[in-house]
């Protein structure tokens, strides 16, 4: 819908006539009234704020919040459920780079091994592979690697290596093709001239290819570990006390478990959140190759918002 246009004598400026010999009108423009969008947020609000009472007025002990954020308990937790969310990322990303680059290899045993073992990871659910790793003594009584290693499953297999093996795993194949994806994006004339100047493979791909594929691979590769963090909530299952299950422990002993639940709630936010601004200045700085002018950050933009507020109140 376009603006209405309205014409007047009294809004002519005192310039000279125009080719008809009449004198130019300038022209007023007056903004339709899109009154759909106050409705709309009108109802949006109304709608918070009833869920807001709704909450307030619930059977809920907010005290009870209040005093379980800060439980030994819980900060134990939530640091167990950082230390697994760092380490299966970890794993998740150096398998994802070999199977990226095994993948992309003219090789057709290790493109087959890698393509099965994103097919299979990607395609079962991480909550039966926690499983089976948990229970993975019901097949193997021992783990023999001969004479570098042999003891017991139940004693190999404690939660923190279920957690690790379960969700490292299934992270290695989404990063393998989320790594696979960046590589592609590279121009194939980068590797040709790498080659040209003597290269081998391995160190193109080490000093040219993945640091130019680190713009497209940072931003989803964020997104996956903030996905980690609250996916490492499943391994409450196989008995790894992380944020969840410390929670829950607590909740189920004092009977107040949506109280808990919100504890949970409230430091998965608070995760997420630290975790996205890290996040946003990494992909910044990998970024920096490609765009000129970088956009200014929330912190600048509100400085200079500040500034031009200051010299506003000055210069009244």
């Amino acid at each position: 819908m376009t603006d209405k246009i309205e014409k007047g004598p009294a809004d002519n400026p005192p310039a000279g006539p125009g080719a008809s010999g009449l004198p130019y009108e300038a022209i007023k423009a007056i903004p339709v009234r899109h009154y759909g969008r106050w409705v709309s947020g009108v109802v949006v609000v109304a709608l918070l704020v009833w869920l807001v009472y709704a909450f307030a007025n619930g059977n809920i002990i907010w005290a009870t919040v209040g005093d379980k954020l800060f439980d030994p308990a819980v900060l134990s937790g939530l640091g167990n459920t950082v230390i697994i969310s760092v380490s299966a990322m970890a794993l998740g990303l150096v398998l994802g780079i070999v199977f990226a680059v095994m993948r992309l290899s003219k090789n057709p045993v290790t493109g087959a091994v890698s393509w099965l073992y994103i097919w299979f990871f990607r395609g079962t659910p991480v909550y039966v592979q926690l499983l089976v790793w948990f229970n993975l003594s019901l097949i193997f009584q021992y783990i023999n690697l001969g004479p570098i290693y042999k003891n017991e499953t139940v004693d190999v297999m404690t939660p923190f290596m279920v957690a690790l093996l379960g969700l490292g795993l299934n992270e290695g194949a989404y990063m393998a093709e989320i790594v696979r994806a960046g590589i592609q994006s590279v121009d194939e004339g980068q590797t040709e001239a790498a080659h040209a100047l003597g290269m081998p493979q391995t160190k193109t791909m080490r000093r040219i290819v993945l640091p130019q594929a680190m713009r497209v691979i940072i931003p989803p590769t964020g997104n996956e570990f903030i996905n980690m963090l609250k996916t490492s909530s499943l391994v409450s299952a196989v008995q790894y006390t992380e944020l969840l299950r410390a929670s829950s422990n607590i909740g189920n002993t004092a009977g107040a478990i949506m109280e808990m639940l919100f504890v949970a709630s409230f430091w998965y936010l608070a995760l997420t959140s630290v975790f996205s601004v890290g996040q946003y200045y990494l992909e910044r700085r990998f970024a920096r190759g490609s765009t000129r002018n970088l956009p200014p950050t929330p912190f600048q933009r509100l400085k200079a918002n500040l500034n031009m507020f200051r010299r506003t109140e000055v210069a009244r």
